[in-house]
């Protein structure tokens, strides 16, 4: 019995002796036993699809009442006098979203892009103009809420999870309790699923690049490019730049962190609501006030979409361009608030940035046939463009966030209140 024991210790000892892998390594080995099987086995790499399909579809089944859950028990359970500085997060998020359509703006003066128009029209109704953009949300906002669970309407979501929170500041302390522990409770079932991160993403390149190649992004290298670049740049130069004029310091150490913390993992999910628990457990390690990030995660994970704004602002002059319409700079000034108002609006659109192109392309005549052409060269495109634009919007949630926890004014009020 006892070189049994001995035996089974010894064993044990060795397991945790062992190096653990991190996700990220995980996800890498998944990226690249994807591509082998996609090259040297497609017709099984097509039938592994399942198991992306498994894991999109476990995250997308959990983010509404995730995100319902979080909203509403950090409004129930927020005290009168706790500092916040939700105000100052809001002005980021839309100072970020117009800076990044500038951007995008800009790099498509400076690198005009010709689109070859004879994409089949994407599926999808688009919305015509700003008006009707405005007139969905508000519809949305007062959705049935069962349906905008069911639906993953977020803009309905979020009103009835900001509603109810409200009320419930009243309710008694039991039921607050109760409130925070649902959410904590669907946030460990979104952990538990992005632990099976490897093993989705792993079928998922594998059944894209067994049926699509790499070939089928060569023809829009140069618009793929400029996209591509203009995130990067929001990313790493001017996301910085506001970072450092709201909290004079240097901002780098935190960008770093965030894209490492929130990017990474946000660009294999694809879903800024699934990254939430990444994002809220990046904003715990970061020492940032919970009564903030409680609020302000979920809420951009709706509303803050600056990468959304660069695909819109992109797309829409690179079909200008393309079909020979100057631009002057008024018409282009116009086209990013547009696409900032719209990118906001993205979770209450289905079909996300790309199906908002054809409102942003009527600035300039375009027609919806010509317009919905380049929503499906997005499409195209979608594998990379989405994942990047994904990554930009769910990392800058938390460097917004945390900018605004430790602006001068933020740190003043927190030590009145101490």
């Amino acid at each position: 019995m006892s070189a049994r024991s001995d035996t089974s210790s010894d064993t044990r000892s060795r397991a945790a002796s062992l190096p653990r892998i991190g996700l990220i390594p995980q996800i890498l080995l998944g990226i690249v036993a994807g591509i082998l099987l996609a090259r040297y086995m497609p017709d099984l790499a097509a039938s592994v699809a399942i198991l992306g399909d498994l894991f999109i579809g476990a995250l997308k089944a959990l983010a509404p009442i995730l995100v319902f859950l979080l909203v509403m028990a950090a409004i129930a359970g927020h005290q009168r006098g706790q500092p916040t500085q939700i105000r100052g997060v809001l002005a980021l998020y839309l100072i970020g979203t117009l800076v990044a359509a500038l951007v995008a703006v800009t790099a498509s003066f400076a690198f005009p892009t010709n689109l070859t128009i004879d994409a089949p029209p994407a599926d999808g109704t688009p919305p015509g103009n700003i008006a009707e953009i405005l007139r969905h949300l508000v519809l949305s906002a007062v959705d049935n809420p069962v349906h905008a669970l069911l639906e993953a309407n977020f803009i309905g979501i979020l009103t009835w999870a900001v509603g109810l929170g409200l009320v419930l500041r009243q309710a008694s302390d039991t039921t607050r309790r109760a409130l925070g522990d649902g959410a904590d409770a669907v946030s460990h079932l979104v952990r538990w699923v992005i632990r099976l991160a490897p093993l989705g993403i792993f079928g998922l390149v594998a059944s894209t690049l067994a049926s699509e190649g790499l070939a089928a992004l060569a023809d829009y290298a140069r618009v793929l490019l400029v996209l591509l670049g203009c995130m990067v740049f929001v990313a790493l130069v001017t996301n910085p730049l506001i970072v450092f004029l709201y909290t004079r310091r240097n901002p780098y150490p935190l960008v770093f962190a965030c894209l490492r913390g929130s990017a990474i993992t946000a660009f294999f999910t694809r879903s800024s609501a699934a990254n939430i628990p990444v994002n809220m457990a990046l904003c715990e390690r970061l020492d940032l006030h919970a009564d903030t990030y409680s609020v302000s995660i979920p809420l951009g994970a709706t509303i803050n979409m600056s990468g959304a704004a660069i695909t819109i602002t992109t797309l829409t002059l690179a079909a200008a361009h393309t079909l020979g319409i100057d631009v002057d700079f008024a018409t282009a000034l116009l086209l990013c608030i547009v696409s900032a108002l719209a990118a906001c609006g993205v979770s209450g659109v289905a079909g996300g940035s790309l199906l908002l192109i054809p409102m942003a392309a009527s600035l300039f005549g375009i027609s919806a046939d010509v317009a919905m052409q380049v929503v499906a060269i997005g499409f195209v495109i979608s594998v990379l463009q989405d994942a990047t634009e994904t990554a930009l919007n769910s990392s800058t949630d938390v460097l917004f966030t945390a900018a605004a926890c430790r602006s001068p004014k933020a740190r003043e009020k927190l030590s009145q209140g101490e």
